[in-house]
């Protein structure tokens, strides 16, 4: 399993994590951060929907129900998405 997939598992409730910082973390790229992700085969397990775009902008979900999905499991962690996206008071960084 890739880093980046078990990396999802640290992110706290109440956070997001980008592709970016992702990216970072496992020497990659944010583009094959999002292919790792997309592939994600237990979305429930390893919580893909905590991965955001660097500006904060909800990008796919792998699990059933697409965006609407991972917006409405982002707001039950208690993270607010206004107009599709998500403020960067609820970034986390690994480095942390």
């Amino acid at each position: 399993m890739h880093k980046a997939i078990l990396l999802l598992k640290k992110i706290p409730k109440g956070k997001v994590a980008t592709y970016k910082e992702l990216a970072r973390v496992c020497h990659s790229s944010p583009r094959a951060i999002g292919r790792i992700m997309a592939n994600n085969s237990d979305p429930i397990t390893y919580p893909c929907y905590k991965v955001v775009a660097s500006n904060g902008e909800l990008r796919g979900y792998s699990g059933r129900g697409g965006l609407v999905t991972k917006k409405m499991l982002l707001e039950k962690d208690g993270i607010r998405v206004v107009k599709g996206k998500v403020d960067k008071k609820y970034f986390y960084s690994f480095s942390s």
